[in-house]
């Protein structure tokens, strides 16, 4: 089991990865500083004085249709990548208590200082998504708007390219041993991308395309529960040598 497609959508525009917006009959792209609140709605924190506020505020109360394009990066060499995410809307600047509340939701992802001078320096608009779609190397499929809303982001994503050097770096020859007796592999088989639902491992010589999905018991919740759910694997000596209580 992995993620789900709604759930990568949350994942890509939660704020964590640069985006670019696009303005219905108008130019662009533009870059934008994006994050989503609890809800999936999109936030835009954006210059006051910049090209992008001119047409996302052109002195008319009528909202703005957009469209929020975020591209995966993958977090290490030969990592698969989860697509690009396309989001659309109409985007309507907040003002007095919704600014306020926007601010705080846009700082539970990304804690810019910037957020201090909303209302003076920079303006928040926010888009309640009501078409998303997930774009992959051959297929494109549309998510209902529900669907996305109900889907959460990954919390292992903001680490994941930390995650992955660690074992890279620190693990390597327990990882490899384990991942040899769970998949039944040869070679040097290596995690490449990490998530809630498990490890995404490559193996195969130079060039090889091959990968194989290693799943969890569960999904982990935090970067915590990951690492407790991984001390078997990396201190293999450790968890055997545990107590194991009777239950009495």
């Amino acid at each position: 089991m992995g993620p789900s497609p709604a759930e990568i959508i949350r994942t890509l525009v939660a704020g964590r990865l640069p985006g670019l917006v696009h303005l219905a009959h108008r130019p662009g792209p533009y870059h934008v500083r994006h994050a989503t609140d609890p809800e999936g709605r999109v936030l835009m924190l954006v210059p006051v004085v910049s090209d992008l506020a001119a047409e996302l505020d052109p002195g008319a109360d009528d909202d703005v249709a957009v469209v929020l394009d975020v591209l995966d990066l993958p977090p290490a060499p030969g990592a698969p990548s989860l697509g690009r995410a396309w989001v659309s809307g109409w985007a309507a600047p907040l003002r007095g208590a919704e600014a306020r509340r926007g601010a705080a939701d846009f700082a539970a992802v990304d804690p810019t200082g910037d957020l201090l001078d909303v209302g003076t320096r920079f303006r928040l608009h926010r888009f309640e998504v009501a078409e998303a779609r997930l774009e992959n190397a051959d297929s494109v499929r549309r998510i209902d708007p529900g669907e996305y809303a109900a889907a959460e982001p990954d919390p292992l994503h903001p680490v994941e390219p930390e995650l992955l050097a660690d074992l890279a770096e620190h693990h390597e020859p327990q990882v490899t041993a384990y991942l040899r007796r769970r998949l039944d592999l040869g070679g040097q088989p290596r995690v490449v991308r990490l998530d809630r639902y498990g490890l995404v491992v490559a193996h195969g010589g130079p060039g090889d395309r091959r990968r194989a999905r290693l799943a969890f018991g569960h999904p982990v919740a935090d970067p915590a529960e990951l690492s407790r759910l991984l001390h078997p694997m990396l201190c293999p000596r450790a968890a055997a040598a545990r107590p194991v209580a009777d239950g009495r």
